[in-house]
């Protein structure tokens, strides 16, 4: 079969290909269809924090497979019951749990569920934000570019600078639902909130009586150092949407709530997949190795390495480097195609984050040596 042209012939046309073949991987390698190695620093857009096929995700998946795959949650399940109860420990204080497929699932759950728990329809985001691309979450996206071919989109969204107390503050009134932010931005170009950002976010709800929604959909389960992303900042949100790496590369989001959520009654919401039994063994596999291995100390350690290396490249390409542990971005003065292109020929896979932000995510498994390729091969092409 020549995959390539297959491909071309039938896919729908949304994704802008990159002519390379991949049949294999193994923590954060993967190999291409002449064997050839690359060290992903993609991860598919962050899923693998776990590196490509974890053995006891694999095994959790396989046992799980051959006992039940799908039911939906109208019925109890072993393996559901010990996902609720794993992740219920997770952040003291949010002890309930949605199941569902996505990041973009998990923002659309929470907005439906702000609005039901306060009876008020506002919800104020920030520019530069990405929460996903259904018409829910793409509202509450700030990129005109994802947006316009669209619209109209749903009301009663609104968009205030990011990292900016004083916008926030004006932006919150006696007429909001929530307040929906990432702890770090991702898509939006790797840009860590301050923690006094995320502290008053958290003041300003609570005076209001609107809900804060945190989307660590990207910076979650250990990326940047901390379980969760607004951890740094010492605060608990109300709800958290959880997805990407969640069950180790298997299809899967969820929201963490606690008491603040309100009104929420059977039929109001649902999701067929949502909380299915294969999904919820690979995601208890998932959160153990999380914890066996302690990757988000690993990120935390391996961050501080990358950070320190890319800091000390002497380029005048580079505008700045910023990030959180595992989650980085190098931005440049200029467009970042040539280069993402420059390091695909060494062999390392990594993302942009707009035109101009070249981002890292490689798995938080990525061993020393490999970072050091990494970093080895970007002083190559930005210098």
């Amino acid at each position: 079969m020549d995959i390539i042209n297959t491909e071309n012939a039938h896919t729908s046309g949304l994704y802008a290909k990159q002519p390379l073949i991949f049949v294999r991987g193994q923590g954060a390698l993967l190999w291409d269809v002449d064997g050839n190695e690359y060290i992903d620093c993609n991860s598919g857009h962050g899923v693998a924090n776990l590196g490509h096929a974890h053995p006891k995700v694999a095994a959790a998946i396989a046992a799980q497979s051959t006992q039940l795959v799908t039911l939906f949650e109208t019925f109890y399940n072993d393996q559901r019951a010990a996902l609720m109860e794993k992740m219920a420990a997770l952040v003291p204080g949010l002890d309930r749990v949605f199941f569902c497929n996505s990041g973009a699932e998990a923002v659309e759950a929470t907005i439906k569920f702000a609005r039901v728990s306060t009876g008020r329809a506002n919800i104020i985001a920030a520019m530069r934000g990405f929460h996903g691309r259904t018409m829910g979450a793409l509202s509450a996206t700030f990129n005109k570019k994802y947006k316009e071919p669209f619209e109209p989109l749903v009301p009663g969204f609104s968009h205030v600078p990011y990292n900016n107390i004083e916008a926030l503050e004006a932006a919150v009134t006696e007429q909001a639902a929530a307040v929906l932010l990432e702890a770090v931005q991702g898509e939006g170009g790797v840009y860590p909130a301050d923690p006094a950002y995320l502290q008053a976010a958290r003041r300003i709800c609570r005076e209001h009586e609107a809900l804060l929604i945190l989307d660590e959909v990207q910076a979650g389960l250990g990326r940047t150092g901390k379980l969760f992303a607004f951890q740094h900042a010492g605060i608990t949100p109300d709800l958290v949407c959880v997805a990407k790496s969640l069950a180790g590369g298997l299809p899967m989001g969820a929201v963490l709530f606690g008491p603040a959520v309100k009104n929420l009654a059977p039929g109001l919401h649902g999701s067929t997949f949502g909380g299915n039994p294969l999904a919820c063994a690979a995601a208890l596999a998932a959160l153990s190795v999380i914890e066996e291995e302690d990757l988000p100390g690993q990120a935390a350690a391996k961050g501080v390495y990358l950070m320190e290396e890319l800091k000390s490249i002497e380029s005048p390409l580079i505008r700045e480097v910023r990030g959180q542990g595992l989650m980085v971005g190098i931005e440049l003065k200029q467009k970042v195609l040539p280069y993402l292109q420059g390091l695909q020929e060494r062999r390392i896979l990594a993302l942009n984050a707009g035109l101009t932000t070249i981002r890292l995510l490689p798995p938080l498994v990525i061993t020393r040596t490999q970072l050091e390729r990494v970093v080895a091969a970007l002083r190559e092409v930005l210098q």
